[in-house]
């Protein structure tokens, strides 16, 4: 059962505790969305208890479904269902700020500083190696019980890796969801999985009308006017609402807009994609640093809005009309299809790029060695296990 917050507990109260969890989450969450979703998994599920197995699986399967930041997109939903709207402008909050406040400092201040190639920043992906394997093993233990999502999750690894495209994900998820509704549409869905969203359904479809109104209507202020703000905020804005796969597909979206366009250089691009790496949370924050390169730290904030937007208008638009249809058997059956493609999806996702560009030598795989044990069997906190791996990367460099 999901532990939910109880009326005498106080919204201020819940409040702070949502902002000190995912604010923690925003200082230690190095790796990319895949090693995000493992640091979620291991504070709001195994430690907190906010919610269930299943349910964390459902949401995480329907963030994966839509465009957008997927781990943003599931802090927020953990939020929302922990305090309502305000608990998911809360926990976005806490765990989006550290990362926007780093990178429009490096945009500020330390734009030419090259740390792409820093010892230290290539251990943090080594922790990213540790994380998203304990995530993985622990995922597919639940949600691949069987010979038959055993297969599906099979089918979705081999797709996923070789054919790396912005649709192949949605692509897998759409065929796995078919999948299991052929195979499990027989499935009852178990009594204590219910779980209900303080969002109101005609709050949700004014969010879903805005979403799709604000893509209409920006384009179009855009060749009307010659604001640059509204330009700027247009281009961010499609960007959050139609990338589907994560952060790092967003980047060459993020390039043809604005390096293409002139406003920011090659080189300051490239310089920010360094440091957004060396950041925790999430990637999309690397809108904040770009903002703040055009238009100082104004335009970083109005950036992060815009590039943000789109995720929170998806989620609180879908999240009270998901319950009603994963509890239908055949959409529960649909569903389970697609978390076990999302094992998959994430296998996938842990061989390239996180993997390929983490592992490049024997002493790579022994520290990642290290740090896994760390986690998982001395289950040190997050916290010590970046720290470690941010050490181990800068002696591994040196020798």
């Amino acid at each position: 059962m999901d532990k939910r917050v109880q009326p005498e507990q106080g919204l201020f109260k819940t409040l702070l505790e949502i902002l000190m969890v995912s604010g923690r989450l925003g200082f230690t969450s190095f790796g990319g969305p895949i090693a995000h979703l493992g640091y979620f998994h291991d504070e709001y599920i195994r430690k907190r208890k906010w919610m269930d197995e299943k349910n964390y699986a459902d949401l995480v399967a329907l963030c994966q479904f839509l465009p957008g930041p997927a781990s943003s997109q599931v802090g927020i939903g953990m939020g929302i269902m922990r305090a309502g709207v305000p608990g998911g402008i809360v926990s976005f909050l806490g765990f989006t700020l550290p990362s926007v406040v780093a990178l429009i400092l490096f945009a500020l201040i330390l734009q030419g500083l090259d740390v792409s190639n820093a010892g230290w920043i290539h251990g943090l992906k080594l922790v990213a190696v540790a994380v998203v394997a304990h995530a993985i093993i622990g995922m597919a233990q639940k949600l691949t019980p069987d010979l038959k999502r055993k297969a599906i999750a099979l089918l979705a690894l081999v797709i996923t890796l070789l054919w790396q495209t912005a649709f192949s994900q949605v692509g897998m998820i759409l065929l796995s969801a078919i999948l299991g509704f052929l195979i499990y549409s027989r499935h009852e869905a178990e009594a204590d999985s219910r779980i209900s969203f303080p969002v109101k359904r005609s709050l949700a479809a004014l969010c879903l009308a805005l979403l799709f109104g604000l893509l209409l209507l920006l384009p179009v202020l855009r060749e009307m006017t010659s604001i640059r703000w509204i330009a700027v905020f247009d281009s961010f804005y499609r960007s959050g609402a139609l990338v589907f796969g994560g952060g790092h597909v967003v980047l060459p979206l993020l390039e043809r807009e604005f390096v293409a366009s002139g406003w920011v250089s090659k080189e300051a691009f490239l310089a920010g994609y360094g440091a957004a790496q060396a950041v925790p949370g999430p990637l999309f924050t690397f809108a904040s640093y770009l903002g703040a390169v055009m238009n100082g730290w104004a335009g970083g904030l109005l950036a992060t809005a815009a590039i943000f937007l789109p995720a929170f208008l998806l989620i609180l638009g879908t999240l009270p009309f998901w319950d009603g249809l994963r509890r239908n058997p055949k959409a529960k059956g649909a569903l389970m299809g697609v978390n076990a493609a999302v094992v998959g999806i994430l296998i996938s996702a842990f061989y390239q790029p996180i993997w390929t560009s983490s592992i490049l030598a024997p002493a790579d795989f022994a520290f990642a060695s290290i740090l896994f044990s760390m986690l998982v069997y001395w289950k040190l906190p997050p916290w010590i296990v970046v720290l470690t791996g941010a050490l181990g990367g800068t002696v591994i460099a040196l020798i």
